[in-house]
C-alpha cells in the first residue's frame, strides 16, 4: 500500500478542481501497474466526485444545479457557523472516490476526470492518497 497527501487550496466558496493530474503523479511515483487508487477528502464541507471535463460548462451546471437544490439562506439553517448547506452538497457528493488502475493507469472514462470539490471555500484543504495492487 502506497499512502501519500497533498493539498488544494481553492479559490471560491463554490467550486470543482481537477486532481486527476495529481493522482496520476501519486500512482506513477508509487509504481503500482495494476490495482486500485482511493482519494478521500477528510473534510466536512467539500467532497470529491468523478464527471466530465471536455466541456467546463458541465461543471457550471453541476454547481448550479447543486446551488438550486441546497441554497445558501439566512435564518433557514439551524446550525450556528452559517455553513449547512456546505455540509449538506459534501455529504451529497462524498468524501471518497476510487478508480481501477491497469497499465499504470487510471481506468477513467474518455471524458472523465476526479475533481476536489469546494464548497465552503476559499480554504487550504487536503487529499489523502491511498494506492493498492
Amino acid at each position: 500500500m502506497y499512502n501519500t497527501t497533498f493539498d488544494v487550496q481553492t479559490n471560491a466558496r463554490d467550486e470543482m478542481i481537477d486532481i486527476t493530474p495529481a493522482l496520476a503523479d501519486a500512482i506513477a511515483e508509487s509504481g503500482v501497474v495494476s490495482g486500485q487508487v482511493s482519494v478521500y477528502i477528510p473534510h466536512t464541507t467539500a467532497g470529491v466526485t468523478i464527471n466530465e471535463n471536455a466541456d467546463p460548462d458541465v461543471i457550471c451546471d453541476m454547481l448550479a444545479a447543486l446551488d438550486k437544490a441546497i441554497p445558501w439562506r439566512e435564518n433557514f439553517y439551524r446550525h450556528a457557523e452559517g455553513n449547512s448547506a456546505a455540509h449538506v452538497k459534501s455529504s451529497m457528493m462524498g468524501c471518497s472516490a476510487m478508480v481501477p488502475i491497469v497499465g499504470g493507469r487510471m481506468t477513467l472514462g474518455t471524458w472523465q476526470s476526479v475533481f476536489f470539490c469546494e464548497f465552503d471555500g476559499p480554504r487550504k484543504r487536503r487529499v489523502i492518497v491511498s494506492i493498492a495492487d
